[in-house]
């Protein structure tokens, strides 16, 4: 197959996350079997065409005129895949039948935490335009329910495939000889890293915690962090979170939605258990008390007990264990086969 994806960022982008990350390892595995290209925006010090793991990456444009650069490009391909990590799709099926929308999650509820009410509007309104695309890829079934409930997507066009991870990177190292919360996303409201703070401070345990990420919050987060003894690290090197992954006790997640927890599966490949709000993709990934547990959303009494809990040596170690085994259920050879699987029966 000639292939197509389309996303705002490449992997060299200096804001690449998530998405980015979903990409490369589904791309450039598919590239053993196909031609594929990765369209995306301009990135300072990097050239506008590129190889990379066989890949042929292209930069063009900025984030708003890639979304007509992208129209042009869609023609040129047998399959396009539109890779909507910020709201907005790409509309590829107005150009190419043979079109299909990647959703990494929903955005109508996250847009109030971070954009004004006009702006809010705007984009709500673009993103239900992911209905008007015949097949849909969603990478877990909480996404799915949003794109049926919120966007009105027909439920037969969504085919589900998770994330994967990569064990070979991802795997237990030396733990921490003392309780060690980690907490790592970016510093946006919808990720809440401030909760991590109220949690901390209610645990009735010697602990220390550590934060990475950067965002729109770091000052605050950084004021309310630094009178409680807590790290903030801000961005760290993928060698750095790797080490870090592996000595913590357990991994927090506090976020209002994610649509999938790439932090859970690659803390837990790391033999790291975690604990997080029963929101979004959490209830599909967490097997509670195997790879870690679930709580309210903002109940920071319960999430501190169940930390203090979590923290103490014999229990950390079973959970260690199983949470590695059930990260055994995501790997990104079986997601990219997933992938072709499909894109060859549309």
């Amino acid at each position: 197959m000639d292939l197509l994806f389309v996303n705002h960022r490449d992997i060299y982008h200096p804001h690449a996350g998530g998405a980015e990350e979903v990409l490369f390892h589904v791309t450039t595995r598919l590239s053993k079997t196909n031609e594929v290209t990765w369209l995306t925006e301009r990135v300072k010090g990097r050239s506008d065409e590129e190889e990379i793991d066989g890949v042929r990456v292209l930069r063009r444009g900025t984030r708003i005129s890639l979304h007509l650069l992208s129209l042009l490009e869609a023609r040129r391909h047998e399959v396009v895949v539109d890779s909507v990590a910020h709201a907005v799709p790409f509309f590829s099926y107005l150009v190419n039948e043979r079109s299909v929308a990647l959703v990494h999650h929903v955005h109508q509820d996250v847009l109030k935490f971070e954009v004004d009410p006009i702006t809010r509007l705007a984009i709500s309104s673009l993103e239900k335009n992911l209905k008007n695309y015949s097949h849909v890829i969603a990478v877990s079934h909480a996404t799915k329910r949003d794109l049926v409930k919120k966007i009105k997507v027909e439920e037969d066009k969504i085919k589900v495939i998770h994330n994967g991870v990569d064990h070979v990177k991802y795997r237990p190292g030396k733990k921490s000889s003392s309780p060690l919360v980690l907490w790592v996303g970016r510093m946006k409201r919808y990720k809440n890293p401030l909760d991590s703070v109220e949690i901390f401070k209610r645990l009735n345990k010697k602990a220390e915690m550590v934060v990475v990420g950067e965002g729109d919050l770091e000052n605050e987060f950084r004021r309310a962090a630094e009178p409680l003894g807590v790290k903030y690290l801000g961005r760290v090197s993928e060698q750095k979170k790797i080490e870090l992954y592996q000595r913590a006790w357990v991994v927090l997640s506090t976020s209002f939605i994610e649509g999938w927890g790439m932090t859970i599966v690659e803390a837990n490949a790391c033999g790291t258990p975690a604990l997080a709000y029963n929101v979004g993709s959490m209830p599909e990934i967490i097997k509670e008390g195997k790879n870690g547990f679930l709580i309210d959303y903002k109940d920071y009494v319960k999430a501190s007990k169940t930390l203090e809990y979590m923290l103490e040596e014999d229990v950390m170690l079973s959970l260690s264990k199983s949470s590695l085994e059930e990260s055994m259920n995501y790997d990104w050879d079986r997601t990219a086969n997933e992938y072709e699987t499909y894109l060859r029966s549309i």
